[in-house]
Formats: structure tokens, sequence, C-alpha cells
């Protein structure tokens, strides 16, 4: 079937994609806001419960959640932007800082756990708290995700994978946490924390050079693309 190439049809494709855009945009603000709220809350419980155990694991998981609130706020910030895209490598640049900031915390903290040898004490609302964010954050980062690569946002697809690291980090807690209360091995969260850092690494060098951009980046495209058609069918008439 051929396509709708008058003035009407030409006007209602563009005005879909547009409701399209908006509707996507709103998504990512109301994913990035929850994330927001309950890192913060999660920054709270960990920090509390991490001083009340003498865990180093729960402290770092905590500023973890500070750095998490960090990152999705400049999403935020970004798509209340009358123009978004206008800020996405400064954004993107803000995401790879609080990446490295991340690895930089979880390596001196997992180093120093494993040469102090200090003891940690049980902590049930740790536990609840790391397997709560296992089971949450995965499903956050797959929405913020999606949506970013349908928008064609690199700052929300590089979001969703800060949020995903913060799913192994939780996962990694958790071990360390069940490990200690079981076997008194305090040092097993430490050795998971390096492995995270590593990761945090690669995906900070990624998403500063902008390799975590999104591929799909059609919809603005075709924006421009119908701007111009429509300018150019202005001129005809």
């Amino acid at each position: 079937m051929a396509a709708d190439t008058s003035p009407g049809g030409v006007g209602a494709a563009r005005g879909n994609r547009e409701a399209r855009r908006a509707l996507l945009q709103r998504r990512i603000r109301l994913v990035v806001t929850f994330t927001i709220a309950y890192n913060v809350i999660e920054a709270a419980v960990a920090l509390s419960a991490g001083a009340a155990s003498s865990s180093a694991a729960l402290i770092g998981f905590g500023l973890d959640s500070i750095i998490e609130v960090l990152s999705a706020a400049a999403v935020a910030w970004q798509f209340t932007r009358k123009d978004p895209e206008r800020w996405e490598k400064p954004t993107l640049r803000v995401i790879a800082i609080a990446f490295f900031a991340l690895a930089a915390y979880v390596t001196i903290s997992s180093v120093l756990a494993l040469t102090s040898g200090s003891d940690v004490e049980h902590s049930t609302v740790g536990i609840v708290l790391a397997a709560v964010s296992v089971v949450l954050m995965p499903f956050l980062s797959l929405i913020e995700r999606r949506t970013g690569r349908e928008l064609g946002s690199a700052t929300a697809v590089a979001d969703s994978k800060q949020t995903l690291i913060c799913t192994y980090l939780s996962a990694a807690v958790l071990l360390g946490l069940v490990l200690n209360s079981l076997f008194g091995l305090a040092w097993a969260d430490a050795v998971a924390g390096l492995v995270i850092a590593a990761f945090a690494v690669r995906e900070g060098i990624e998403a500063w050079k902008g390799d975590a951009c999104a591929t799909s980046v059609g919809m603005l495209l075709e924006d421009d693309h119908d701007h111009d058609h429509d300018h150019d069918h202005d001129h005809d008439h």
C-alpha cells in the first residue's frame, strides 16, 4: 500500500511520532524519579545498617546508592529541558564520572576489607535491603534501556547500565552478607566488589566516549526528514 504523502497524512504521521516521543520521555522521567526516590531510601538504610554492623560492604552499598541518585538526577534534569538531545554529551559525561567514582570507591573499600580482616556483624536489615534491590533494579534497568533505545537517548541507555551495575553490586553485597552470617567469610563480597569495579570502569569509558549511545535514532532522523518535507511542501505552495 502506498504511503499517504498528502499534507494531512504527513502531518498525522508526524503528530503520532511526536506523541510517541513525548510518551517515551515521560516514561523515562517517571523511571528516574522512582529510581532517585528508592535510592535515597536505600542509601539511608544501608548507611545506618552498615554503621551498626561495622559492614564496609553495606556502607559502600549506601554510598553507591548516592552515586546512582546523581546519575538518575542528571538524566531527569536533561529531560526537563526543552531540547533534551542538546544535552546528551554533557549528561553522558556526568554519568561516566559517576561510573568512575563508583569503581574507585568499590575498589578502595574492597581492598581495605581484604587487608584489614575486621569482623562484620550479622545484619538482617542489610540482607533484606540487598535482596529487594536484586529483584527491583533489573526491572527498572530494563524499562529505561528499552525506552532509551526506542527514543534514541544515549543518556537513558547509559543510566540503565548504571542501574544494572547496582544490581550486580546488590547481589555481591547480598552474597557477602549471607556468607558472612552463615560461615564467617567476611572477604566474599570484597572479592565480588573488585569484579564489579572493573566492569564499572569499562562502562564509564564507554559512556565518556559516547559508545553507550543507542543506535535506533530513527525517530529523531524522521522528525528532521518530516520537517524538511513540510518545509519543501510549503515552498511548493
